[in-house]
């Protein structure tokens, strides 16, 4: 064989495994934003 059509089939070969290679999950952190009360009600002029 040549080693252009070694070449070829080597990268077509690396193409064919990167693109059945298994999808790699990513973690994702999300920080919980802060939980604020509710005024409490203390009448109308307090």
């Amino acid at each position: 064989m040549s080693n252009v059509f070694k070449v070829v089939l080597s990268l077509c070969s690396v193409a064919y495994l990167a693109a059945c290679a298994a999808p790699q999950e990513e973690f994702v952190v999300v920080e919980p934003e802060p939980i604020s009360q509710e005024p409490v009600y203390t009448g109308k002029y307090k």
